[in-house]
């Protein structure tokens, strides 16, 4: 598109008609080429334009007002069913935990993407299929395949929000990266408001104390189990109506952080070493490798996806092309680890759940640094790096699903 915009510069028409086929490339490489053409009167006025932010908060519609007010308390009532039901605590939470949030969640964006029936009804059919399922698994009290379908059903919820997140295009690329970023600004405003409640909560018990009243008990459970829910769906909401509050945070976040956690997880290989543990011996040194691994790859994932947005310098792809090379190092000590597990003490549910994942985070991570190596080499932008990311997610998906779904049948509970 950058050449169409170049060409027709003086054309107000057609650069409309460009700026309505996409919206988003067009800013993009708008933006781009700007440099070039900004002595010309049209494209000032294009600039300021697509690069206008207003500063007020929105407040939305009273419709959304209404709307988070309820998704809210039915997250919240869903939370409560164990005390309302008489079901115990401990079969309804591990199972539905997702379901307390993640349903309310794809429902706003299905109502406001404006979603078809059909597309509503995958929803609805998709949310009940895992509900149903996870539900009707027999009630033990120790299954490691019980354990991986809860926590990869909540996965499949994710999934289900980011089709209603994209409005069922599944293949438009930039709106996977949109998926991407809202979930990096999401747990930002979401510890935002978390602190924020934490503050609220440490102030009103303390007032009560000092009456001699105590509301410890019922504070938590009726406003706190309430109160949690509703973060991520006013969160949501806030993001949705101001992305300007924390739009360009995630990326700064991501920036500030991505060297640090390189020099976190080089200082930590090499403490490994003369540790004297490892994790080929040691399972629970093997489940901590394995959530850094994730942690380090959630850093780079926030930052290539910010970089679609903005341009990356030199300096900061090299500390990301370093991040991800130490993060392959670490993926493949894990993988090995893995490997010597299974044919030392034999497949488990376990072994092969988190053998299946480490593989699938390899190959995306050799994809990612080769897209950043040729973007230092300059014969491949950084934005191609999100777009690997964006292409790949279903690929985890199809995982989740596989491990949700499959797993209690080959392995039982």
């Amino acid at each position: 598109m950058k050449d169409q915009i170049f060409t027709h510069i003086n054309d107000p028409v057609q650069l409309e008609r460009l700026y309505r086929t996409n919206k988003g490339t067009f800013k993009k490489d708008f933006n781009f080429l700007y440099p070039e053409i900004k002595e010309n009167i049209l494209a000032k006025f294009w600039h300021e334009r697509l690069n206008f932010e207003n500063s007020e908060i929105n407040h939305g519609t009273g419709k959304e007002l209404l709307f988070v007010l309820f998704a809210s308390l039915v997250a919240g009532i869903i939370a409560k069913f164990p005390a309302f039901f008489g079901i115990d605590e401990d079969f309804f939470y591990p199972r539905n935990i997702g379901f307390i949030v993640f349903p309310m969640l794809a429902a706003y964006f299905a109502w406001k993407n404006k979603l078809s029936q059909g597309k509503i009804a995958i929803i609805v059919i998709a949310i009940l299929t895992g509900a149903i399922f996870i539900n009707s698994l027999p009630n033990v009290s120790e299954s490691d395949t019980l354990l991986l379908s809860c926590i990869h059903l909540v996965l499949f919820l994710w999934a289900i929000l980011a089709f209603a997140y994209v409005g069922g295009k599944g293949g438009n690329i930039e709106k996977r990266l949109g998926f991407l970023k809202y979930n990096g600004d999401l747990l930002v405003i979401s510890a935002l408001i978390g602190i924020a409640g934490g503050i609220l909560t440490g102030i009103t018990i303390g007032l009560f104390s000092v009456l001699g009243i105590s509301i410890e008990e019922f504070y938590f459970e009726y406003i706190v189990i309430f109160a949690l829910p509703a973060i991520p769906i006013l969160g949501t909401y806030l993001t949705q109506t101001n992305p300007h509050l924390v739009g360009k945070v995630s990326p700064v976040i991501a920036r500030i952080f991505s060297p640090l956690v390189l020099v976190m997880l080089v200082i930590y290989l090499v403490a490994m070493v003369y540790s004297g543990k490892d994790p080929y011996n040691d399972r629970e040194f093997l489940l901590i490798f394995n959530v850094l691994l994730i942690g380090v790859l959630a850093i780079i994932f926030f930052s290539v996806a910010g970089s679609s947005e903005s341009t990356k310098s030199k300096p900061e792809v090299v500390i990301l092309i370093l991040l991800s090379t130490a993060t392959i190092l670490v993926n493949g000590i894990a993988l090995s680890a893995i490997v010597f597990r299974i044919s030392e003490w034999g497949i488990t549910p376990n072994r092969i759940a988190v053998l299946g994942a480490n593989l699938l985070i390899l190959i995306n991570l050799i994809m990612v640094t080769g897209k950043l190596l040729k973007g230092i080499s300059k014969k491949d932008t950084t934005e191609e790096v999100g777009n690997v990311i964006a292409r790949y997610l279903p690929v985890y998906i199809v995982w989740a699903i596989i491990v949700t779904f499959i797993f209690p049948f080959v392995f039982g509970i």
